[in-house]
């Protein structure tokens, strides 16, 4: 097998593909993106060439490769508690807000992959409980989406190796939180945890109606892979999603400037976040 030069006509077919599929544009300069994540399918497809795999993946029969494809260029790195100040903010700020809420909080963890956001707004969510009994006295809904389907069934597992739980977990939490399995190489979260989270499969660019509303939503670090008219596009979605006052929080390098005049933007110390204009 080979792993040759995809040429012009065929990466820009490509992009446009990508981009009609999941909403992301690659640029000119990602042929090397291309190369790393779609290489190890040609040995899994039995393909040749990269060119012949890009080519069938954008055939509607080829089902299987294109799931494959897909999954493979929408997944994207993530750790534990990721920049620190969202989870900081969840408990200093928007619980105490919501603290005497008649009926579950609901959040929403947009792009969730393998758990790792999701799993970190349930741990911050017990950890404010315990210093605030009574408070929130219907509990809290958490559900995750991703486009994959593979990095949302190892976050149902909420099984992770050595590798994974070193990046952003305390030593305090992994103790807290996790079990030990008995192959003594993973760990698993703790039903507490796990048992707050629901995650489902979803593409950003279609209907976000049968999710429900939300009180919070993470839509962190998405936004930079779409175009501006995507962009646009998925902030009107959010704000249907959101509750009248609702809250977005988007990733540190991430602004909504220019894009949309449906939210206001809300400081806090340190961070910020963008709450829905009623």
């Amino acid at each position: 097998m080979t792993n040759r030069e995809l040429g012009r006509a065929e990466y820009d077919a490509f992009c446009l593909f990508l981009e009609q599929q999941s909403g992301i544009v690659l640029g000119d300069n990602k042929l090397y993106l291309v190369k790393s994540r779609l290489a190890p399918l040609m040995r899994q497809f039995n393909i040749d060439s990269l060119t012949d795999l890009v080519s069938r993946s954008m055939q509607v029969r080829e089902r299987a490769l294109r799931s494959a494809v897909l999954d493979a260029m929408t997944t994207n790195e993530t750790l534990w508690f990721r920049d620190t100040y969202p989870f900081e903010v969840l408990k200093n700020q928007l619980l105490p807000e919501h603290r005497n809420l008649q009926r579950p909080l609901r959040i929403w963890s947009a792009a969730s992959s393998t758990g790792q956001e999701a799993y970190s707004i349930a741990m911050s969510y017990l950890e404010w409980r315990a210093r605030n009994p009574g408070a929130l006295p219907h509990g809290i809904e958490i559900v995750g989406t991703d486009i994959s389907n593979r990095v949302l069934e190892q976050a149902q597992q909420a099984e992770y190796d050595g590798l994974s739980l070193a990046r952003g977990l305390s030593e305090e939490r992994k103790q807290r939180f996790f079990e030990a399995l008995p192959n003594n190489r993973t760990m698993r979260l703790k039903e507490e945890v796990r048992s707050l989270v629901k995650f489902r499969h979803l593409n950003l660019l279609d209907s976000y109606t049968l999710l429900g509303k939300f009180d919070i939503i993470y839509c962190r670090n998405v936004l930079i892979y779409f175009s501006p008219e995507v962009k646009r596009k998925i902030l009107a979605q959010v704000r249907m999603a959101l509750q009248p006052e609702g809250y977005l929080l988007l990733g540190a390098s991430e602004s909504i400037s220019g894009l949309t005049n449906d939210f206001q933007m809300v400081r806090c110390n340190p961070g910020i976040v963008y709450q829905r204009k009623n």
